[in-house]
């Protein structure tokens, strides 16, 4: 017997809510059902022990993931319909493909792949920026099983050296360059570089010529993707395993090598199915523009296989957002006609310290749905977002969720849920969320600790590829029956939830816990402040003292009395006990491309154990670093 699971009001999700806890394998059934076409159903809909780490869903379940992204919509009549519009680092550079043209593509690429002697279960490294061929590859490898491990463009031959030789792979894809705004990042030379350092894995390079300059020279291992990919002819798509991996992607920890976080086909399909239909509600002709890079899970979820496994059409972008203006993206937004819009809190402060004028100057009519993704966004940040660029006629989803879990878990359904400015709000179906005391106890009603999940769901990583203890240890030992998720949350009276950050973020001042988002979120109400970073510094008398790292609006330079106001506000929005030790003033923060802040390292660069930092591969501008050394070093 079914049970209907649409959500058009937010009754509709109270109900629907209550009945995924309550008939958790009966919610997964009939969500599989309705969002993905099945070779053959499954035998059983999950098999999941915390205890052991082995998680598997729809088991002896056969699709083909590229076929619920591309086929069937071609086979229901909509192959002429736009799937992908590839806007270019430059004004004017775009090219846009059909749902049917996109499938010829990626036959084109799985047949180039297949000739290279790529087989079912092979591991093809890409590292290419973000331009359709990403994409194409991409598809191609889920089509005939071989498992992909996108590489960001911004990282450095010994990054590529670490994840290639890590999970093996046989093959690499690259171009020579990429433009990213005025800078060229050589990204041929990086894999040069890595292979020379060695990767005994890697049979051939494939190489797409992106740009016309500069030349570059073939090498041994070397192929031009022009001469390989032929052209077109139909590829039949094999069926695989609903517990067939998918894909590999790296993510740092604080101390050793990156994690190669582990996703198979069916429940990854069907969750970010799912999530990307609920949080964004879509409609059959919108446009949908995500901002972030195909390297990150952000681009793999919300930029491809969710947005294509729905038929959506789906905006890619090359380049960054102030290039050539600080207009770019709300240029592309009415170019296109773009109906929702989801980036990061990191660009919106940026582009917000930029003035109004940059957005105003744009119409933006089309925009229906504003998202966030990547970071909690600080209240301020959130209201000139829907102020400014939605003109407080656009519902923001204010997403939650990580690598680890393929998609969104808690987040407010567009023009569904009522939101609060910084709020994550409430779990999606299917997700249960719980607050843990530094006790280990489970907190009910209003408070704050360690946010855990307490059952598995489809999207779920299936472990760290090649280290079948990690996961357990990392992610199920800390909370026994509890996913960890690493993350610090509050709850409040209305069972809303605000994400605090990492926890290991979490400062403690003469015994008192402070989140760092508090804190940065009074700083940003200061009118020269783009945006800061918190940090706890050991502390002989009080543990810790809090440290900010601060960004200065362009036009402004670093005074005492912006010192001072900087005090006095976070006395006034957090309390005496946040009163920061010391200021300093740099010029940027480390982040990662999907905007994290990168906290680890600025405690290092406060103490000044310069030569010590750690894992720094994931950084998307590496050199913000030695900038941040400089101004430390340049202080009294």
């Amino acid at each position: 017997m079914t049970h209907s699971i649409e959500i058009k009001n937010f009754d509709d999700y109270l109900r629907v809510y209550a009945f995924s806890l309550e008939n958790n394998e009966q919610f997964w059934s009939e969500v599989a059902n309705t969002r993905i076409s099945w070779r053959k159903t499954w035998d059983q809909v999950s098999q999941c022990d915390y205890h052991t780490g082995k998680i598997s869903w729809y088991l002896g379940a056969e699709l083909n993931v590229a076929e619920n992204c591309v086929d069937r919509h071609i086979q229901a009549g909509r192959g002429n319909k736009k799937a992908l519009i590839w806007v270019g680092n430059e004004v004017g550079e775009e090219k846009i493909y059909t749902y049917q043209q996109v499938y010829e593509e990626v036959c084109r690429v799985a047949h180039a792949l297949e000739s290279l002697g790529i087989k079912k279960g092979d591991r093809v490294g890409i590292y290419l920026p973000n331009i359709p061929e990403l994409a194409f590859s991409m598809l191609a490898c889920a089509r005939i099983g071989a498992i992909h491990s996108v590489i960001f463009g911004g990282f450095s031959a010994h990054s590529i050296q670490s994840r290639m030789n890590d999970c093996g792979a046989k093959l690499i894809i690259t171009s020579n360059g990429v433009y990213r705004g005025d800078k060229w990042i050589d990204l041929k030379s990086n894999v040069d570089e890595a292979l020379t350092s060695g990767c005994p894995t890697i049979e051939k390079v494939l190489v797409v010529p992106h740009r016309s300059q500069p030349k570059w020279e073939l090498q041994p291992l070397d192929l031009n993707w022009n001469e390989v990919v032929k052209p077109f002819t139909p590829h039949i798509a094999p069926s695989h395993s609903s517990e067939d991996p998918l894909f590999i992607l790296y993510t740092s920890g604080s101390t050793g090598k990156p994690k190669g976080v582990l996703h198979t086909m069916g429940g990854y399909i069907v969750y970010t199915s799912y999530s990307h239909q609920l949080v964004f509600q879509p409609q059959e002709k919108d446009v949908y523009f995500c901002t972030a890079d195909l390297g990150w899970i952000t681009g793999h979820s919300y930029l491809l296989y969710g947005p294509l496994a729905n038929g959506v059409t789906t905006v890619m972008y090359e380049g960054v957002p102030q290039h050539p203006t600080p207009s770019r993206l709300w240029e592309i937004t009415d170019q296109h006609s773009v109906n929702i819009f989801y980036t990061a809190p990191t660009a919106i402060r940026i582009l917000a310290s930029l003035g109004d004028a940059p957005v105003v100057k744009t119409s933006r009519k089309s925009l229906r749905t504003l998202g966030t993704v990547g970071e909690p966004i600080n209240p301020e940040a959130w209201r000139w977002y829907s102020s400014v660029v939605g003109e407080d006629r656009c519902p923001i989803v204010d997403t939650w969720w990580q690598t680890e879990t393929g998609g969104i878990l808690i987040s407010p359904l567009s023009g569904i849920t009522p939101t609060q400015p910084g709020s994550a709000t409430l779990p999606l179906p299917g997700i249960e969320p719980k607050i843990f005391t530094e006790a280990g106890k489970t907190l009910e009603g209003e408070g704050q600790g360690a946010l855990v999940i307490a059952r598995s769901w489809p999207g779920q990583m299936r472990g760290v590829y090649g280290d079948s203890e990690k996961f357990f240890d990392t992610y199920l030992k800390q909370y026994p029956e509890h996913y960890f998720t690493g993350d610090g949350a509050k709850r409040d009276a209305a069972n809303y939830y605000w994400i605090l950050g990492r926890m290991d973020d979490v400062i403690k001042i003469s015994g008192h816990r402070l989140g760092t988002a508090e804190i940065e979120s009074a700083c940003i109400i200061h009118s020269d402040v783009v945006e800061s970073a918190a940090i706890g510094v050991h502390d002989d008398l009080t543990g810790e003292s809090l440290h900010l790292f601060v960004v200065l609006k362009s036009n402004v330079a670093k005074t005492p009395e912006i010192s001072k106001g900087l005090i006095q506000l976070i006395r006034k929005e957090v309390g005496a006990l946040a009163t920061p030790k010391k200021i300093h003033f740099v010029p940027g923060l480390p982040k990662t491309r999907s905007g994290k802040i990168m906290r680890r390292i600025l405690k290092k660069l406060a103490v000044r154990e310069f030569n010590d930092l750690g894992d720094t591969s994931t950084l998307a501008e590496p050199g913000v670093v030695e900038l941040i050394k400089q101004a430390v070093m340049g202080e009294n």
